[in-house]
């Protein structure tokens, strides 16, 4: 029996989204970082490169809640990849950044992500604006219909 489109593309998404996390964390763990969780990775990508930030900022940026942020940002400060600072004015705000080791860190999964896309792009020259549309629309379905603060 033939499958549908909705039972292929289903299938597809599924493999794909778990595969990406699968082949992240196995990547991590054979490389330079391999002490990091794909979550603290994620944690780091969320800091970002160039500005500190505070630990709300990057909190909703993740979804998470402060408590669960503090254990990841706590356990990258010990590993060396983040730097804890409160800030003068307040006290209360607390400004993370990356550490040199953050920033390579950054790079190495910025790069895993920029060759996945690039592989996906490639030969498909027409078809790019589809593959844009496609995922735009799911994007916005999960946007509409699950909306919540993060």
């Amino acid at each position: 029996m033939e499958k549908s489109i909705s039972d292929v593309l289903n299938e597809l998404l599924l493999k794909t989204f778990k595969q990406i996390l699968d082949v992240e964390q196995h990547e991590i763990k054979k490389g330079p970082f391999n002490n990091l969780s794909i979550s603290e990775i994620h944690a780091i990508e969320a800091i970002g490169m160039y500005q500190q930030k505070t630990m709300s900022q990057v909190a909703a940026d993740l979804g998470i809640t402060m408590g669960a942020l503090t254990l990841f940002i706590k356990n990258l400060v010990r590993k060396g990849y983040v730097t804890r600072q409160r800030d003068d004015r307040d006290r209360r705000i607390v400004n993370i950044s990356l550490t040199r080791k953050g920033k390579l860190a950054y790079r190495i999964h910025e790069q895993f992500h920029l060759d996945m896309v690039k592989h996906t792009v490639t030969d498909l020259n027409d078809q790019n604006d589809v593959l844009i549309k496609s995922l735009q629309k799911l994007t916005d379905y999960f946007n509409t219909k699950y909306s919540y603060d993060h």
